[in-house]
């Protein structure tokens, strides 16, 4: 039969390996924490600058495209240019 003496150190050692398998784990955490501090921040920093570098080019582009679309004839301009053309061809043509 165990007595309580031999059950207490067997707690004993017990706990003291989980106390220290509990503090190695920690210190890696810790180390990890610290190695990943310094790259989250930066990989922040960089994803904030791909966003802005992203929405300029956006922007830039859609002025682009609203300026397009001003430029463009619309449906009913095209026709009406294809008249205006049809004439000015008639008018030069008789002079050659």
């Amino acid at each position: 039969m165990v007595n309580m003496n031999d059950t207490q150190k067997m707690l004993r050692a017990i706990i003291n390996g989980q106390s220290s398998f509990r503090q190695e784990v920690s210190s890696k955490i810790d180390k990890l924490d610290k190695k990943l501090e310094g790259r989250i921040d930066g990989l922040e920093s960089r994803i904030d600058q791909v966003d802005k570098n992203l929405t300029e080019r956006m922007d830039k582009i859609g002025k682009q495209l609203a300026y397009l679309e001003d430029d463009t004839p619309t449906r009913e301009e095209y026709d009406h240019l294809e008249e205006r053309v049809d004439k000015i061809e008639q008018k030069v043509t008789p002079i050659l």
